[in-house]
This record gives structure tokens, C-alpha cells and sequence, in this order.
């Protein structure tokens, strides 16, 4: 491996209780602001790590009321602050914690809306994997906070579980595709999916009213991150092919009935 050129350096959560003794009304964002501004670092060996992520859980939880140690420790938890529903499920936690009272599997089940089916679009299939970060987020929480997090056991399981049920959807990933592309034609109040699935699509539809685009749901997904280009491609190429042999057996199937 190659030598180590820099190395990263991030405020520990005694400094920033430090900082808080001497700023008792400032905001946790605002403390880590006035360290990054105020520290020295040795250019040619160092350089501070990124704190933008930290400050954006810090000021989203800034209203719950917490412990200045345990604020930190909930701000450095490994979240994609680009998905609501995860920012949303983790700022239920907080509230809990800071009411004194476990966050149990029952909890997480009500929190999830679980048992969850298996997807039938791919809006289904990235929800299925917010909820799994979630659940990923609960395990992280547990090794920081046993007491208040103590099913680790049960949510392992049922991570296991909806891992399953996400390999399955990627494995049908062709079907989830045309299924979304049907959703965004139809109205979705008269498709036979769930209430949830309704309301995604609806969102889609919304956005593409919006910015005036009448992209298919492909070109949203590969805007978003969410599938590559080159996936994309070979999702139309298999489409494509199972286009032409559903108008195959049609056709043969026409021809056998004149026939007979």
C-alpha cells in the first residue's frame, strides 16, 4: 500500500464539551464551526475532516432536549442525509431516548410498518432500502447505547430478513422497472398497489409536472444515482428482448387458433 501522506483530524467530544463550557449558549453546529475556524493544523501532515454532515444532524435534533455527550455521539451516526424517510426514522429515535424509553423492537415494527411485502417497483425497492439503513442505523446505536437500544438480537433478524426480500427484488429488478413505468402512465389511484406505492409514484408524477419534464422513470433513476447508465442500457436491451418474444408466442399463438 502506498505511505500515508496527511491524516484526518476531527474534534473529540471532550473538546467540544470545553467549548461548551466556555460558550454555554452556543449551538453544538455553532461549536463545531468556531473549532474548525479557531484550530491550527500542520498543512503537510494534516487536514480536518469534513464536518458538514455532522452539522446537519446537529441542527435537525438541536430542539430535542439531550446531553451535550450523548448530542455528539447521535451527530457522528452514519446517515444519508439526502433520504428523508431515514432522517425521519432517526429523529423518532432521538425523541425517544431523550424521553428516557427503549427503543424495542415493537417500536422499530411500528416505526417500519413492518412486516414489509416484497416490492412490486422500483420505488418499492429503494424505500426497502432506507428501511434497511434504518435498521442498520439501530445496530450502530446499540453498540453506543445498550440500554436504550436492546434488540439488537431481534433487529439483526429482521434485517436478515428484509435483506432477503431486497436480493429478491433485485433479482426481478427487469420486472420492478416496467412495473414503475407503468405507474408513472396510470393513475395511481386505480392501480391495485399499496397506499405507499400510490403515494411515491404520485410524488414522481408531481415532480415531473414541475420541472416540466417528460422523462420516463429510467432517466429519474439514473439522475438520481440510483442505477448507472450502463445498467440502464442493459435493462432496455432485456426489456427489449422480452418485448419481442411476448409478440412471438402472440403471433404463434394467433396463427395455431386460424389454424385449427
Amino acid at each position: 500500500p502506498d505511505p500515508v501522506a496527511q491524516a484526518g483530524l476531527y474534534p473529540t467530544a471532550e473538546q467540544m464539551e470545553l467549548y461548551a463550557y466556555h460558550l454555554p449558549h452556543a449551538t453544538l453546529s455553532s461549536l463545531m464551526d468556531i473549532f474548525v475556524h479557531l484550530c491550527t493544523v500542520d498543512d503537510s501532515l494534516y487536514f480536518m475532516c469534513n464536518t458538514e454532515g455532522f452539522k446537519f444532524l446537529a441542527e435537525m435534533i438541536q430542539h430535542v432536549p439531550l446531553p451535550l455527550r450523548a448530542r455528539y455521539v447521535f451527530c457522528c451516526a452514519p446517515i444519508n442525509n439526502k433520504l428523508p424517510f431515514v432522517c425521519a426514522q432517526f429523529l423518532k429515535m432521538i425523541r425517544q431516548y431523550s424521553r428516557n424509553e427503549p427503543i424495542t423492537k415493537t417500536w422499530m415494527c411500528n416505526a417500519v410498518d413492518w412486516p414489509l411485502p416484497p416490492p412490486k417497483t422500483i420505488m418499492d425497492l429503494v424505500h426497502l432500502e432506507s428501511v434497511f439503513d434504518v435498521l442498520e442505523l439501530y445496530l450502530w446505536l446499540s453498540y453506543r447505547f445498550p440500554d436504550m437500544f436492546p434488540d439488537v438480537k431481534l433487529v439483526r433478524e429482521m434485517e436478515t430478513e428484509l435483506d432477503t426480500i431486497i436480493q429478491q427484488g433485485i433479482f426481478q429488478i427487469t420486472r420492478l422497472l416496467r412495473n414503475s413505468e407503468q405507474v408513472l402512465r396510470d393513475d395511481p389511484e386505480s392501480e391495485p398497489l399499496s397506499k405507499r406505492t400510490a403515494r411515491m409514484a404520485g410524488q414522481v408524477m408531481a415532480h415531473n409536472h414541475k420541472t416540466d419534464e417528460k422523462g420516463k422513470l429510467s432517466d429519474m433513476l439514473v439522475a438520481r444515482g440510483l442505477i448507472t447508465p450502463q445498467m440502464l442500457k442493459k435493462l432496455q436491451q432485456e426489456l427489449s428482448t422480452d418485448s419481442k418474444t411476448d409478440r412471438s408466442k402472440k403471433k404463434t399463438t394467433a396463427i395455431h387458433r386460424r389454424r385449427k
